[in-house]
């Protein structure tokens, strides 16, 4: 990715100090979703590495992976799972509890939602510390999901969550990164 797009996409999140509270800068991806050009750019983007590769399931994170999990899922002619907040889910599920920075929440997929060995890419629109993806990470392996890669538009590096991803041996992809948090 050339760093001409990288500078055009940054320029498309907007960037809000102190919220949800003093010293954190929000980075907001629903102006990018809302510039018709970049959102397709950062489609595009998320998906080359992959086109052309056998990708069962795209695998989207409540509730903007799911935005992007299901345009990656079109582009890549895979389907698209959601990973969704406990008891949202209508079907027979699999749970994961996770930690956040103030609690601990739960996650969860159907059951029948991915075959064993079917090839998954993960999306979500961020990633900071991985406690999310790293949950659900561990959930898709749960129900014998090979995961080929974690894709994100935006990486806070500094947080060490895509770190944390690759430990476990989860690729990650990203768009652009933002220092700080």
């Amino acid at each position: 990715m050339t760093e001409h797009l990288i500078t055009d996409l940054k320029a498309a999140v907007r960037s809000i100090p102190d919220y949800p509270k003093p010293g954190i800068v929000f980075r907001d991806i629903t102006t990018l979703l809302g510039d018709a050009g970049a959102f397709r750019r950062a489609v595009d983007e998320l998906v080359h590495p992959y086109a052309g590769r056998r990708i069962d399931k795209v695998v989207g994170i409540e509730a903007r992976g799911f935005i992007l999990g299901g345009a990656i899922a079109h582009q890549l002619s895979a389907g698209f799972v959601p990973i969704r907040k406990k008891g949202k889910l209508p079907h027979e599920t699999v749970r994961i509890a996770y930690s956040l920075e103030y609690g601990v929440d739960e996650m969860e997929v159907h059951t029948d939602a991915i075959g064993g060995g079917e090839r998954v890419i993960l999306v979500d629109d961020l990633i900071a510390t991985g406690g999310t993806a790293v949950a659900a990470s561990n959930l898709l392996r749960q129900i014998g999901a090979d995961i080929v890669a974690a894709c994100f538009i935006i990486d806070l590096p500094d947080l060490g969550g895509a770190r944390k991803l690759r430990d476990i041996g989860v690729p990650v992809r990203s768009l652009m990164e933002f220092e700080g948090h």
